[in-house]
């Protein structure tokens, strides 16, 4: 995978999978968001629920949308010297930070993430984690302690 995951991203990725039905796992080389948040989210639960597994190649890296993608891996890794950026969603006037905790804004995330095998808690902790990293204009590049402390790999 390289690139940004747009509108016809769901499409293409289920053509690949008709085509290469046995298809485990998508190594990304980078990934530095979504221009297309629902179909991201189509993306990754359907990634997620046919078992498919991600890893971030040697000198890759994932941001924004890219992180989200990457996390619905059912098995995520990644090679040496790669990068996972994170930081709050805006919608053009307000970002996720502007709206209180446990407001139905937050709640489509959290519930994606829940999709995708987070408890209900680890699904709250990440997204809170996520929103309050960076502004939506800047991206926060996650420290190992920080990967580590929000299961984002599962090895």
């Amino acid at each position: 995978m390289k690139g940004e995951i747009g509108s016809s991203s769901f499409d293409n990725f289920n053509s690949i999978i008709r085509d290469y039905p046995d298809v485990n796992t998508v190594r990304i080389i980078d990934c530095d968001g979504s221009v297309d948040d629902e179909t991201c989210f189509l993306l990754m639960k359907r990634l997620h629920d046919l078992g498919i597994n991600t890893h971030i190649e040697d000198d890759g890296w994932v941001a924004s949308g890219g992180v989200d993608f990457f996390l619905s891996g059912f098995q995520r890794t990644k090679g040496a010297n790669t990068k996972i950026g994170v930081h709050s969603w805006s919608d053009g006037s307000n970002e996720a930070t502007d709206y209180p905790v446990g407001h139905q804004n937050h709640l489509p995330y959290i519930a994606l993430y829940f999709s995708i095998g987070r408890s209900q808690g680890d699904a709250e902790q990440l997204y809170y984690f996520i929103i309050h990293a960076a502004p939506a204009a800047d991206v926060h590049w996650m420290t190992d302690d920080e990967i580590v402390n929000h299961s984002i790999l599962s090895e």
